[in-house]
């Protein structure tokens, strides 16, 4: 069995020999012919509210919200775009501040923007870095459910049009990526993200990939979400050559539900059993810069890999944990995944990058990880799991080892696709 792995900004060649594998991928779905005019053609006849012209005054401020270096969004072809239409209708550069939606993740430097939306962009636009620990750039927006501050980006909440812009995806445990995620966490504070990100609500059967009602995490999301006002939507689907397949623009809930459901129908693929192996990616550059990020690819290979099993993930992690992060003192401070859900479960508060922790704990209850990488093996064991220099040598040493009539299954785009088995009812 050949196949080529998403790996980095190219692919990994994985050549099983003689062992016989699943290949699990999302249903293709083909670029659409004149992007361009179909994102124009959306904002125009949006779903569930007016067309985007129509929220336009001659002296409005407008706040555009774009995602950041770890997502895949074709933000280089579609700001550009937005802000022409913009510009069609008389609004002036400097009415318009673009917004990264970092989260809790680092801040892109002024050379990895002009990479994410151009350089003429960043040259002639204001464009800023949400900053999640500054008070001064956070609005609070009453408390969420755990009686947390609901703190939202100043420059979006006091905009007179708010646009958000990204793409989606299954999401390991708000259901899909896009729509109110755009918001909150992408400019929310780090506070109202880590009670939202919470032990109590990981563990909640609803927090995982392709469910929004009921979840209790994404209803907490969009509660806060809808608390900014009116915001006008632009998320897009994606095929894995990058090439866009939908635009869903108009009011952030109607729009983004329709998102959901195309994106659905290609990324969730059933199976009949559990796989005793399972290879995973985290769907190449610019999702599989580090293992934090790497957690959604392990996530989507636990879905179907049997108890007792073994997780192969071929994630680049050019950045490693990321070094210094919150996510890799957690996992250095505790001598295994048990030990880790005990100092979680037992914090008084919620702590940084907890979330990514927590489910890589979970995981590694149910199976082992190998990881295929660029960090050091003394790195790769100290976040608990075990290097892998060569793919296809791990599965054969499996089979030698005790089970020669082993199942395997390969997830080529990693979390693009998330395979369920059989016996799950899907909501």
């Amino acid at each position: 069995m050949k196949c080529r792995l998403a790996y980095g900004r190219g692919t990994l060649e994985l050549d099983l020999q003689s062992i016989d594998a699943d290949i699990i991928e999302p249903r293709h779905n083909a670029g659409l012919p004149d992007e361009k005019e179909a994102v124009v053609a959306a904002l125009h006849n949006p779903v569930g509210t007016r067309s985007l012209e129509a929220w336009l005054n001659p002296d409005s401020r407008i706040c555009i919200s774009f995602t950041d270096g770890t997502r895949a969004t074709p933000n280089n072809r579609l700001i550009p775009w937005l802000l022409e239409y913009l510009h069609r209708y008389g609004v002036r550069r400097e009415q318009i501040t673009l917004l990264n939606q970092v989260g809790t993740h680092r801040a892109n430097t002024r050379d990895e923007l002009k990479q994410i939306l151009t350089p003429e962009i960043v040259e002639k636009y204001r464009v800023i870095n949400h900053e999640p620990n500054n008070p001064d750039a956070l609005v609070q927006l009453g408390v969420t459910r755990s009686g947390a501050p609901a703190l939202v980006n100043r420059h979006f909440v006091e905009a007179d049009v708010r646009i958000a812009t990204g793409f989606i995806e299954p999401h390991l445990f708000a259901g899909f990526s896009g729509g109110v995620k755009n918001i909150v966490p992408g400019l929310a504070g780090q506070e109202t993200i880590m009670h939202n990100h919470g032990y109590r609500n990981l563990l909640d059967p609803h927090a995982t990939f392709g469910v929004t009602g009921g979840n209790p995490l994404w209803e907490e999301l969009r509660d806060i979400a809808l608390r900014t006002g009116p915001v006008f939507l632009l998320n897009v689907a994606l095929n894995n050559n990058r090439q866009i397949t939908g635009v869903f623009a108009g009011h952030l809930l109607e729009s983004h539900k329709v998102g959901c459901e195309f994106v659905r129908s290609s990324a969730m693929q059933r199976v009949d059993e559990p796989y005793d192996v399972v290879i995973t990616t985290n769907s190449g550059y610019p999702l599989d810069q580090n293992l934090y990020q790497s957690v959604k690819g392990m996530s989507a290979a636990a879905r179907i890999v049997a108890h007792g099993g073994t997780i192969i993930l071929a994630a680049e992690c050019r950045e490693g944990f990321p070094s210094g992060s919150a996510y890799e003192r957690l996992l250095r401070n505790a001598a295994g995944p048990e030990e880790l859900l005990q100092l979680l479960r037992d914090a008084e508060r919620p702590l940084p990058d907890q979330w990514q922790a927590q489910i890589q704990a979970l995981i590694l209850q149910r199976a082992e990880i190998f990881l295929y990488s660029q960090m050091s093996d003394q790195d790769v064991r100290a976040a608990h799991l075990s290097p892998c220099h060569d793919i296809a040598r791990e599965v054969r040493r499996i089979f030698q080892s005790g089970k020669p009539g082993a199942r395997v299954a390969v997830l080529p785009q990693g979390p693009l696709t998330i395979p369920y088995l059989a016996q799950e009812a899907l909501v």
